[in-house]
């Protein structure tokens, strides 16, 4: 089954080329990934993927290796057209198309130009595009789990540009980023490149990351060095977690406020909360909103019956809703133990604490079943059962 979620975290940064490296190092088929870009027929570029140790991470790096001269800028319709013709498939081609549209829109509106002409300079070198593009097909080779990613930091200081110095994040990457929640400061340099912000931008959910399973984990490592903090982006395969189920191993006190049920529909919605398995139950007096009164009325139960006390609860009474939360305990060890009465012979359930017998209780049962059979009080069978246990206890 493929995972639902695709976690990013830029530990370093982000940029298109350690996206794509992480995507390698979870295990996209290269060849796979080759392959497809192959069919944009861009000419005169390679992957060198090699394998990096990142302060102690083993991570995947990738260089997209260009032979001979790189055209110096390319406009968006052109590189929408190596898209549109090439053998990636529609959700791919779409996707990939959709990130240079809103490179290009950002281009624009920082440059004062018009979308149609706008000059792709870094961005529209072959590397740029193989990592655009890279991007769009791992995601296909993932089979396009939902992308989560936490809020980058993106870096400080100055870049040098096609156009010139740069203030750090360069104008195009905040562009791009504008309305994603992002963090201040980070290393020193430019954190996040316009590839890498437009994949968080066009592709990926930016916010606090949810509780979930990781599968799988993978590094991408990136070219800089920085002395505060790993290079590299991490991809975690996941599954969502879903903290509302219960625990089957804890304890859980589920209750609702009642107002408006009769002693009767108490009386059996204690009754049926015990038969579904709850380890207690009981209703106890309150003071509700205006001065009304009330009843609380709530069970403990293990997590594996938390949710049929619920369903007990809503279906016996007239509530509306129900509420629980988790609870610790501490019970005593205890044991059951036989004794004879006059009556005859009651179980006494006796308590023990750090080894030592803590008191005794006859049961309640065994003693009305006596007593229903003689004809006698149960009090009688109750205080003749626990004399008898003391009498052995030599108490």
């Amino acid at each position: 089954m493929t995972p639902a979620l695709l976690v990013l975290e830029p530990i370093g940064g982000l940029a298109g080329d350690m996206f794509l490296a992480g995507a390698l190092d979870l295990g996209v088929d290269r060849a796979a990934l080759e392959a497809a870009l192959a069919t944009l027929g861009v000419p005169g570029w390679r992957l060198e993927v090699t394998r990096r140790s990142v302060s102690g991470i083993a991570a995947t790096h990738v260089d997209v290796v260009v032979d001979g001269a790189p055209p110096g800028s390319r406009r968006l319709g052109e590189i929408l057209g190596l898209i549109e013709r090439s053998g990636l498939s529609p959700r791919a081609r779409a996707a990939a198309a959709a990130l240079f549209e809103r490179i290009g829109q950002a281009e624009a509106k920082v440059h004062g130009t018009s979308l149609e002409e706008v000059h792709f300079h870094e961005v529209g070198a072959v590397d740029s595009i193989v990592d655009v593009c890279g991007a769009a097909v791992a995601l296909e080779l993932l089979g396009w789990p939902r992308l989560l990613a936490a809020p980058p930091e993106l870096g400080r200081g100055l870049v040098r540009t096609a156009h010139g110095p740069m203030p750090v994040p360069p104008p195009a990457v905040l562009e791009l980023l504008a309305g994603k929640p992002v963090r201040p400061g980070g290393p020193p340099g430019e954190a996040v490149t316009p590839t890498g912000a437009a994949i968080l931008a066009e592709l990926a959910e930016v916010g606090p990351l949810p509780p979930f399973v990781p599968l799988r984990v993978g590094y991408g490592a990136g070219t800089v060095r920085w002395p505060d903090r790993p290079n590299v982006v991490r991809l975690t395969q996941a599954e969502p977690a879903d903290l509302s189920a219960p625990d089957p191993g804890a304890l859980y006190q589920v209750e609702t406020n009642l107002d408006d049920a009769s002693g009767q529909l108490v009386a059996r919605a204690i009754e049926v909360l015990l038969e579904v398995g709850a380890l207690d139950a009981w209703a106890a007096p309150l003071t509700m909103k205006k001065g009304r009164p009330g009843l609380l009325l709530g069970a403990l139960c293990d997590g594996a019956r938390r949710d049929a006390v619920a369903r007990a609860l809503l279906t016996e009474t007239t509530t509306l809703g129900v509420r629980w939360h988790r609870v610790e305990r501490q019970v005593l060890a205890r044991e059951l133990q036989e004794v004879e009465t006059p009556w005859g012979g009651v179980r006494v359930k006796v308590a023990r604490l750090d080894g030592r017998e803590a008191g005794a209780h006859p049961e309640y049962e065994d003693c009305l079943a006596r007593a229903r059979a003689a004809g006698v009080p149960v009090k009688d069978v109750l205080g003749a059962a626990l004399a008898a246990w003391l009498t052995r206890a030599g108490r």
